[in-house]
């Protein structure tokens, strides 16, 4: 199950910008277009989906089965990132705004993986932040049951 889907992906970008994603080709048939855009961005969800759970899944089981809102709109602003990011972002245009977006995200994951702030998910493991447990038997002596020995 993916945080964010294609249909959320492609309403954030705009028709012009459908055939620099794409590559080399212009595409003039808007059918055609939307076809081959799917795929990629149904590759740029997946690969932000696994950036999301690698920051947090030391602190959280992941992938998540109830999405926080907020990881639904990271998804979003990474997959975005992702897209524009395949024909080089341009920092001195429109496209910066995607990768100021994308920095916020990063930013905002790091900080959730460091413990400064909590996205509202009950099952949090109960691990220390280095991901270090300890666990171990009962005990089988004590000093009742070693009486008289």
């Amino acid at each position: 199950m993916s945080y964010c889907t294609a249909d959320e992906v492609r309403a954030m970008i705009k028709p012009d910008a459908l055939n620099m994603i794409i590559g080399d080709e212009y595409i003039e048939d808007e059918a055609e277009r939307e076809a081959k855009i799917v795929p990629i961005i149904e590759e740029a969800i997946s690969d932000a989906d696994g950036e999301i759970d690698g920051y947090l899944a030391k602190r959280y089981p992941v992938p998540f089965t109830a999405i926080p809102k907020v990881i639904n709109k990271f998804s979003k602003d990474i997959a975005v990132y992702n897209l524009f990011s395949r024909a080089g972002i341009d920092e001195n245009e429109k496209e910066k705004n995607y990768l100021n977006r994308y920095k916020a995200a990063v930013r905002f994951l790091e900080n959730v993986a460091k413990g400064m702030i909590d996205i509202g998910i009950q099952d949090q493991k109960t691990t220390a932040s280095s991901g270090f447990a300890m666990t171990s038997n009962e005990r089988l002596f004590s000093r009742n049951s070693m009486k008289g020995m």
